[in-house]
């Protein structure tokens, strides 16, 4: 549940330059052939002609400090832990921020001969959409920040997928932030193909929010290829030991998506309210959910002083807790079904929704891509941020803001927005910061939260 929002708080707004434009500064490269870029077909994903099951953990070492860092340019820690991740029996990990300046070869090398894919978020606590104001937060500083991370991950083969925001709708009252998720994806895609690498999925991990979790997933899949996600993946803790696959609710889960035309995914799973035994995981690769879910992420490898930790890192030293011991023997117990485990061959897009008490979007119109930004198409997105640039939230500008709404795929300004919204999206009435799930952040965000508590956010 690593949240954002605090960014847009905390930055410095960003000075009007951008970064050069030009080739990438980082050549990524190939990584091992020990593993196969894995790829979609329906609502599934496929490592070559076989069914791929994510088995993972969120990982993101020291997260819990508030002071962000790059799990995968420190390669020491990173083989440090591979033979743990190992020994839990997972193939992929989730990584919630990355410098797009460093290196990430052997590491991601690493994880390659280990078998493990990479599913990456995009955004940093700097550089990402703002659910308050939405509008001045997709800009090209923005959007120049995300595209040097694709640079910087997409020539790896076990670069899984990369989602464009995490949880930035988190209430009934920020849905008006969706039309600017879906640009992102949008431009995101776009951007991998202008570029010539491989199709590597691109999708968002959405929050638990019953009122809007499912209409979310429907706009993201709705509306033109080029628009769709390539899958939805959800954060889920609604399963706490003792459970089942109906006490959790994990049926209706499996009711309410099944028909969903690209593959889903738990981005994060694993309630702390009782003693972690990981039962679901037995229903998550059983068959009676795999012909929607294709497997998940359980939160998160280390501790960082909010009771989610499956090992405590000291140093060189990694020493695993009861929940390790449980999750490693679930995940060993659970056998994938066999052939495609109930998948849908085909991809449907589904009906945009309509607008509603609960759904603060009115029309599919998607703002268009600045104009700033589109460059970077041809161009690409030059040399990166990294962790310490000054910032994205507060740097939009008219010059560097969508001006209007685009046409599908195109990128081009259709029709003059108005001054409030280029999405046909009305502000929210949402003016004050939703309480934010504090597990990610640990003990310095809790200080970062009382200093601002007093503070007009808009």
């Amino acid at each position: 549940m690593r949240d954002f929002l605090f960014g847009g708080l905390l930055a410095v707004a960003l000075s009007s330059g951008v970064a050069a434009s030009g080739s990438p500064v980082i050549a990524a490269r190939a990584t091992s052939t020990t593993v196969q870029a894995v790829t979609i077909t329906g609502n599934a994903f496929y490592q070559g002609s076989d069914r791929f099951y994510i088995r993972g953990v969120d990982y993101q070492p020291g997260g819990g400090t508030g002071v962000e860092s790059d799990p995968i340019s420190n390669a020491t820690a990173c083989k440090r832990d591979i033979p743990y991740f190992t020994k839990l029996g997972i193939n992929t990990i989730r990584v919630y921020a990355v410098d797009n300046t460093a290196n990430h070869d052997e590491c991601m090398d690493a994880l390659a001969e280990a078998g493990i894919y990479l599913v990456l978020d995009t955004d940093t606590s700097k550089y990402s959409l703002n659910r308050l104001e939405p509008k001045e937060s997709y800009n090209s500083v923005y959007l120049q920040s995300v595209f040097a991370t694709i640079d910087a991950f997409a020539n790896y083969t076990n670069t899984l997928a990369f989602l464009s925001g995490n949880e930035v709708i988190n209430d009934v009252n920020t849905t008006d932030c969706a039309p600017y998720v879906k640009a992102v994806v949008r431009d995101m895609k776009q951007y991998i193909g202008s570029r010539g690498y491989r199709s590597i999925p691109v999708g968002y991990s959405a929050a638990d929010v019953s009122q809007n979790q499912e209409i979310l997933a429907d706009y993201l899949n709705c509306g033109t290829d080029d628009q769709r996600s390539d899958f939805y993946a959800i954060n889920d803790y609604s399963w706490c030991d003792p459970s089942s696959f109906t006490t959790s609710g994990w049926d209706t889960l499996v009711a309410n998506y099944t028909g969903y035309g690209i593959p889903l995914f738990m981005s994060e799973f694993g309630c702390i309210t009782n003693t972690r035994t990981f039962t679901e995981v037995a229903a998550l690769y059983n068959s009676e959910m795999t012909g929607v879910f294709s497997g998940g992420l359980v939160y998160e490898y280390s501790e960082e002083g909010n009771g989610y930790g499956l090992v405590t890192i000291s140093g060189d030293t990694v020493s695993p807790n009861s929940d390790f011991t449980y999750l490693s023997s679930a995940y060993a117990a659970a056998t994938n079904p066999s052939g495609d485990g109930g998948a849908s061959s085909t991809s449907a897009a589904t009906t945009c929704p309509t607008e509603s008490s609960e759904w603060d979007v009115s029309g599919d119109a998607l703002p268009a891509i600045p104009s700033a930004a589109e460059k970077y198409m041809s161009t690409g997105a030059g040399t990166g941020p990294g962790l310490d640039g000054d910032g994205s939230q507060d740097a939009g500008t008219a010059d560097n803001e969508s001006t209007g709404t685009a046409t599908a795929g195109s990128g081009t300004v259709t029709e003059t927005a108005s001054s409030s919204s280029t999405s046909g999206s009305k502000k929210s009435s949402g003016t004050t910061m939703a309480p934010v799930d504090m597990k990610a952040f640990g003990a310095f965000m809790v200080a970062i939260v009382s200093m601002i508590g007093g503070m007009a956010l808009l």
